[in-house]
């Protein structure tokens, strides 16, 4: 069985993810670590939903401090801030290889983030694992929803949450 660190960006993204890896012979650890999710009590709420559902596993969550924020807007950076924090605490903690979550979602930049994740890999010396795991979008909504786990409408960024907040207030007015 091989020991991977699944960099966790929410508890909805996490369920099918965490199925997946479980059913496919994986021995699975849940690193949250998200420096972009804005503003602090988005954040919180978003870590108390992942550390519930870690509980209902019996499991739990290794939690990285928001020690940096990452610029609003700049999705190459916030991947690669991210996911190498992720591969250091992986390497050094002797897992096989990791992964993330934001591999589940059809609004992140699939093809960038898998990128940055084997750039990381080959400079830190430590397998990423690539899946697609959007197939299983659908359902980790339903999991999540079945769970009543919060599902957040952005991905934590500023930018993100400022450009929703326009577009409500366009159907409002």
């Amino acid at each position: 069985m091989r020991k991977i660190l699944l960099h966790t960006c929410c508890a909805p993204c996490t369920t099918y993810v965490n199925k997946w890896l479980v059913e496919n012979k994986f021995e699975v650890k849940f690193f949250f670590y998200n420096p972009n999710i804005q503003p602090k009590e988005e954040y919180k709420r978003r870590l108390i939903t992942m550390e519930h559902y870690a509980r209902t596993l019996g499991d739990e969550i290794i939690c990285e401090s928001r020690d940096i924020l990452t610029t609003p807007g700049d999705c190459e950076n916030c991947y690669r801030t991210r996911l190498k924090k992720t591969a250091n605490f992986a390497k050094q903690s002797d897992f096989n290889c990791f992964t993330t979550t934001l591999l589940i979602s059809p609004y992140q930049k699939h093809d960038l983030l898998k990128r940055v994740g084997e750039e990381i890999a080959s400079e830190i010396g430590i397998e990423f694992y690539y899946q697609d795991f959007r197939v299983g979008y659908r359902e980790s909504r339903q999991m999540a929803r079945e769970m009543k786990l919060y599902m957040q409408k952005y991905c934590g960024c500023g930018i993100e949450l400022e450009l929703r907040g326009k577009k409500t207030y366009a159907k409002i007015n």
